[in-house]
């Protein structure tokens, strides 16, 4: 059975909606939104007081008519009235109506409606209920083939006049009202007027403010984009001049200072932004302070040392051509041989010392020549006693025409190997290749390889692996001369793990077609 797959995570991103990325698009939508709800917001609550108002005012209008049309009609008509007299007294009411074009209906004692009007809508038995119990002046709101209309429901009340004892007439309550209290002199004849009629005026009054509000809402929107558009300049605006501040900052340009308008939150960055301006630039120029006077140590004693070191180099090799004669006590041959090692290895310290100090100072001479690669690796090789053996293997297939100044390339070669000896183990594979207008050199060794927490670090200047490891007889500044002289050539210096296990030091240099010219 095949199984069903999760949607791939990109079609799911594709489904996302596109959200406004831009702080100026995100700050105007914000501020339309905000316009757009609170003129919603008033815009329903006008349309509600002015809806009430309207259906109000024809229901007030409509009681008080209907109230004086049985004022007027109701008095004439004779208690018990007949079904005829009904329907006589609601066709003079739909008459009376005029403009409002209602339909009236009347029962007595409970009985059912009777009209004049055959179109007269049923009277709804809810409002029938409220006028009996009651004995009110009610209305309610109904619906009658999609239209909305309004039905009323009145009581009559009859009282024996003044000075006429032997007739009893009927008279609409003058408090027949939905909220008024009957007089206690008038009781309820048992006849009931009801009218209806249709609120197609007042519906159109209606929606003719729903079309007003509806037509004003995209004026208001666009007047309110106006606002939105000046707000999010200026709030733009200080953002935007610490975004140069920064970029001029992140391009070393530490003397920037930003103009500080206002008191706000922004302002208040704004300064912010400016103080840690003038931190990081006094910070940075004592830190230049400080390597040039580390550099100019540096230089300055291994220019002291030279000549002291001269001298001794001097003697130790008269000491040595002592001790190789064999004139000298077994004990004293031994210390004249441990003191001419340190003696040179603190002379090749100070050359690598005054070498750095050249490169500090872009004053390291480069004198270019046109060669073949191969023969500076054949030289290095044979020069150091490498070339023959199994210790170091040369691989040459091809040649590699360079402009460089060979002998900077051979300390480079020397540096690589020596310290693929040192610290791999043999063999050590010289090879090199040409491709892309590019000559590369790797230096592999069989070693365990490089530490991963080393990699970053092999070509800092007196750099230890581990801090407890035994002196090594080299100064330390090997590989970061490599580097260096790598970097004069127009090339580069890497260093990285053979998958097979073992470093792998690669020195690429633009062949003879594009190096630059000779300095």
């Amino acid at each position: 059975m095949s199984r069903l797959r999760p949607p791939a995570r990109s079609a799911v991103r594709a489904l996302r909606p596109h959200l406004p990325r831009g702080l100026r698009v995100r700050l105007v939508v914000a501020f339309l939104l905000a316009a757009a709800f609170g003129a919603l917001l008033t815009a329903g609550l006008t349309f509600q007081r002015a809806r009430a108002a309207i259906l109000d005012r024809a229901e007030e209008t409509a009681v008080t008519d209907l109230r004086a049309q049985l004022d007027s009609l109701a008095p004439d008509l004779t208690l018990p009235p007949t079904t005829d007299d009904l329907r006589g007294l609601t066709r003079q009411l739909d008459q009376a109506g005029g403009a409002r074009a209602w339909h009236s209906s009347a029962s007595y004692r409970g009985g059912e409606p009777v009209a004049a009007s055959p179109g007269a809508p049923p009277v709804p038995e809810e409002l029938r209920e409220t006028v009996r119990d009651s004995g009110r002046a009610v209305h309610q709101r109904t619906e009658h083939d999609g239209s909305p209309w309004l039905a009323l429901g009145m009581p009559v009340t009859y009282s024996d006049r003044p000075g006429n004892t032997d007739t009893t007439t009927a008279t609409a309550t003058p408090t027949a009202t939905t909220t008024g209290t009957g007089s206690g002199s008038d009781t309820l004849s048992g006849l009931t007027v009801y009218a209806a009629f249709p609120l197609d005026d007042d519906q159109a009054d209606i929606d003719a403010l729903v079309t007003a509000a509806q037509a004003g809402a995209v004026p208001a929107l666009g007047l309110a984009l106006v606002p939105a558009l000046f707000a999010a300049r200026s709030v733009l605006r200080p953002v935007r001049r610490l975004r140069h501040g920064a970029e001029r900052i992140a391009a070393g340009e530490l003397t920037t200072r930003l103009d500080t308008e206002g008191r706000d939150e922004l302002a208040d960055l704004t300064r912010a932004f400016n103080t840690m301006a003038e931190t990081l630039e006094g910070d940075a120029a004592e830190l230049r302070r400080l390597e040039a006077g580390a550099r100019r140590f540096a230089a300055d004693v291994a220019h002291e040392l030279r000549t002291p070191l001269a001298a001794m180099a001097a003697v130790t090799e008269v000491l040595d051509e002592d001790a190789a004669s064999g004139v000298l006590p077994a004990d004293t041959e031994d210390a004249v041989r441990l003191i001419s090692e340190e003696v040179r290895t603190l002379a090749r310290m100070v050359e690598d010392l005054m070498e750095v100090s050249r490169f500090d100072a872009k004053a390291a001479p480069v004198h270019r020549e046109d060669v073949d690669l191969r023969t500076l690796v054949t030289k290095t090789l044979q020069l150091r006693g490498w070339a023959h053996g199994e210790r170091v293997r040369a691989d040459l297939p091809e040649p590699a025409p360079v402009h460089v100044d060979p002998r900077r390339i051979d300390v480079v070669l020397g540096n690589l190997v020596a310290n693929a000896l040192h610290h791999g183990r043999p063999p050590v594979t010289v090879a090199v290749r040409t491709r892309d207008d590019l000559v590369r050199v790797t230096v592999t060794d069989h070693g365990p390889g490089i530490p991963d927490d080393v990699l970053p670090h092999v070509f800092d200047r007196f750099y230890k692996a581990d801090a407890a490891r035994p002196r090594s007889g080299g100064s330390g500044l090997g590989l970061a001369i490599a580097h260096e002289n790598a970097a004069l050539h127009g090339g580069t210096l890497t260093a990285a793990n053979h998958p097979d296990g073992g470093a792998v030091f690669t020195l690429t240099l633009p062949s003879a077609a594009s190096s630059p010219g000779t300095t």
